[in-house]
């Protein structure tokens, strides 16, 4: 055991109310016990709305003075984004969050019953005693610019695979359907666009003009001038 985990375990005193928390998609699960591990509150239902976290709130300081802890921490093993609203809830109120590791979860599960399985009530009280061992991380709570850089990045990352997901369906249906279209569009510009938008297929160019070709593009929005020689080809 290092001294990190020595410092971890040290936060967990006996004025310590310790709480693990289930998370899910809308409905937690939280597990009070003191710094052995004994349960003080078996799992609890928290809902997953403003109204549900208050009256968690209340839970836990009505349990703080029963019990006569003078300090909480919770402890969570990450579920997707389901956690972040908690996460946040918690901040404001002054109440540390931490993380642990879900391997840590699904072991000690196999070691306290031999069953692997999934159990809201079960798992809530596991991760509380992985809290009260030390075994746990600091999640990071980003705030403000910062919080808003991260959702754009994210946002701009999932536009990106989307984009290049929609590209190669164009170019694997142009290639079963219209191969000639890449040797006179290399790139999906406006006028590329605008080709397959009005002519999609080698047969909707049959017996038209390239000033008539033009006139049908330039239907399209944001097309202001068009390229004659490349409505020729």
């Amino acid at each position: 055991m290092n001294f990190t985990q020595n410092h971890k375990i040290n936060q967990v005193t006996e004025q310590t109310l310790v709480i693990g928390m289930d998370i899910a998609k809308r409905t937690h699960y939280a597990c009070f016990v003191d710094e052995r591990g004994r349960v003080l509150q078996k799992a609890i239902p928290v809902s997953q709305s403003k109204e549900g976290f208050e009256a968690f709130y209340q839970r836990i300081l009505a349990s703080m003075k029963e019990y006569g802890k003078s300090s909480v921490i919770v402890g969570i093993e990450p579920t997707g984004h389901y956690w972040l609203n908690l996460a946040y809830f918690l901040d404001d109120r002054g109440i540390p969050l931490v993380m642990t590791n879900p391997m840590h979860v699904k072991r000690s599960k196999e070691l306290d019953d031999n069953l692997p399985t999934k159990h809201d009530a079960k798992d809530a009280l596991v991760i509380a005693r992985l809290v009260k061992d030390g075994r746990f991380s600091y999640p990071r709570i980003l705030k403000g610019m910062e919080a808003d850089l991260r959702v754009g990045a994210t946002l701009r990352a999932k536009l990106v695979e989307e984009s290049g997901s929609v590209r190669n369906q164009l170019i694997r249906w142009l290639d079963r359907y219209f191969p000639e279209f890449v040797q006179v569009f290399p790139s999906f510009g406006k006028m590329a666009l605008a080709a397959l938008e009005h002519t999609p297929f080698p047969s909707d160019l049959a017996g038209k003009e390239a000033e008539g070709i033009m006139n049908l593009y330039r239907k399209s929005e944001g097309l202001k001038s068009l390229q004659k020689p490349k409505a020729m080809n």
